[in-house]
């Protein structure tokens, strides 16, 4: 006689206030990517740091985060998510606390990569902890979706809390806002959070460390540059060197004894479609970011300060839209067809970007809204997704694989879909201009105010509509490729068990509780 399993355990008021205070380590994580976009000129005046420092300020955060993902996620299932997480909310608080009061470019670079260390354990913690302490399967898609949603709105906050604080206070300030977060986490974990760790880790595997770190930083850097700088022989080997470590530390990982991230992740169903979508999400959210704070800044000759408050609009549905989505699971909507539906709103806003003018402002605010709540409600489903799919003993190095996916999706976007909008910027452009007006529409403005008169505004108006024809090569081909993305999830996810089958891992899996 068979007998039903037992149904998992339902979170309670603790778990969801918990959650609540595990949000803003990740909303102040998330920020501090953006959060010296308008502080730089402030800081730049006060430290006088070189061209190549001013580079690392805004850097070497990013690239710390990036290269320790997989390796924090793997530590945090060996010595536990909670220690990792709290571990890593002291150094996040203390490199904050430095870098608000830095007297020197050195100090002030050190201190940002102290943040990406403790960045890097922060955000595959607060994905993992959220697996352990859900594991209902439609508390945990909500919960996620508010993971998800608390993220993507982060990155739009953080240059806007940073135009406030620069205008009213010091450069420092940015850094200080981390501080009281920080320290509600340190008081409050220890009592509200459980600890989860794997109870069989194995040896940590200190080679996969820097082959890690040796794949995925010279790749996001040289896919960054290229967007940035056009195309260049040393961005290309920069990635294809990347790409070399990534076969290498692949090869490692089916080869230890103890893998950093273990390859039966990936032999569980619906794990590896829901990384690779979640890559394909990522690319759609950073590639019209590239292109929308261009545009209100530069196109619609709007204050730095003005353009990061009409950012701001767009992200106020995206927790609607994660919510939303989650209630679409828990109401039988097939995830493969909510996931779906998600990649085709992110490229029905792409086709409204493509729609924009030199004077669109509603029109581009809707397409960014439209955009990121497609793009929220596919990245929510397709986390969901890959950590009901992993065993609660690998949640951490599936969080990390999540967060890196993440990261490659944001600089190829940005490489690719700005390489499009280069490309046709040049060709629209007058063969007439001045050469640095030819290479970006930045240069052509400050080349414009140099020019008497009617030469200057003509310059500046070629320059823009230039600059909104690339932009508009660029959305079409977003629109394509997340058109596609719609249809390949539909394919992928198809056969992928359905939500009230996605808790059997933690009924199958010791949690180490």
């Amino acid at each position: 006689m068979t007998t039903n399993p037992t149904p998992p355990a339902r979170a309670g008021r603790r778990e969801w206030t918990a959650l609540g205070v595990l949000m803003l380590p990740l909303l102040l994580v998330s920020m501090d990517v953006s959060v010296l976009y308008f502080a730089i000129p402030a800081i730049s005046a006060d430290l006088e740091p070189s061209a190549t420092q001013q580079l690392w300020i805004f850097d070497s955060y990013g690239f710390v985060l990036a290269g320790l993902l997989m390796t924090m996620g793997s530590l945090g299932d060996r010595i536990g998510r909670r220690r990792l997480l709290l571990f890593g909310a002291a150094a996040f608080g203390t490199a904050s606390l430095v870098a608000a009061y830095a007297n020197s470019a050195e100090t002030l670079i050190a201190a940002r990569a102290v943040l990406g260390i403790g960045g890097a354990t922060l955000m595959p913690s607060t994905m993992a902890l959220v697996r352990t302490m859900f594991t209902d399967p439609s508390q945990r898609t909500k919960a996620i979706g508010l993971w998800s949603g608390v993220m993507t709105a982060g990155i739009a906050l953080g240059s806007v809390m940073s135009g406030v604080l620069v205008e009213h206070f010091w450069w420092g300030s940015v850094f200080l806002v981390n501080l009281p977060a920080m320290a509600l986490l340190l008081a409050l974990g220890p009592f509200l959070l459980p600890e989860s760790r794997n109870p069989h880790p194995g040896r940590f595997d200190l080679l996969s460390v820097p082959l890690s770190m040796a794949a995925v930083l010279p790749v996001i850097y040289g896919l960054k540059e290229l967007a940035s700088q056009g195309w260049d022989v040393r961005y290309a080997m920069s990635v294809t060197a990347g790409l070399l470590f990534a076969a290498l530390f692949v090869y490692r990982q089916r080869t230890a004894v103890s893998p950093l991230i273990s390859p039966e992740l990936f032999r569980t169903p619906g794990f590896s479609p829901a990384v690779v979508l979640n890559l394909v999400a990522a690319f759609g959210m950073m590639g019209s970011a590239y292109f929308t704070t261009q545009y209100i800044q530069s196109v619609l000759d709007k204050s730095p300060l003005e353009a990061a408050l009409w950012s701001l609009l767009p992200s106020v549905p995206i927790g609607l839209a994660a919510v939303a989505g989650a209630q679409l699971v828990r109401r039988g909507v097939p995830r493969a067809h909510v996931v779906a539906g998600g990649f085709a709103v992110t490229a029905c806003g792409y086709v409204l970007l493509a729609l924009a003018g030199t004077d669109s402002l509603w029109l581009l605010l809707a397409a960014c809204a439209v955009l990121a709540c497609g793009v929220v409600t596919a990245m929510s489903q397709v986390a969901d997704l890959a950590l009901s799919s992993a065993p609660v003993e690998k949640a951490g190095a599936a969080s990390s694989l999540l967060e890196t996916g993440t990261e490659f999706g944001g600089a190829l976007s940005m490489a690719f879909l700005g390489s499009i909008g280069a490309a046709v910027y040049r060709h629209e452009i007058p063969a007439s201009a001045p050469a640095p007006a030819r290479e970006t529409l930045g240069g052509a403005l400050a080349v414009a105010e140099q020019l008497p008169g009617r030469a200057g505004d003509a310059l500046a108006t070629a320059a823009r509509e230039a600059f909104t024809s690339g932009m508009h090569a660029a959305a079409i081909t977003g629109a394509v490729l997340l058109a596609g993305a719609a249809a390949a999830a539909t394919v992928l996810l198809r056969r992928v068990p359905e939500q009230e089958n996605a808790g059997r891992a933690d009924q199958l899996s010791p949690s180490g509780v």
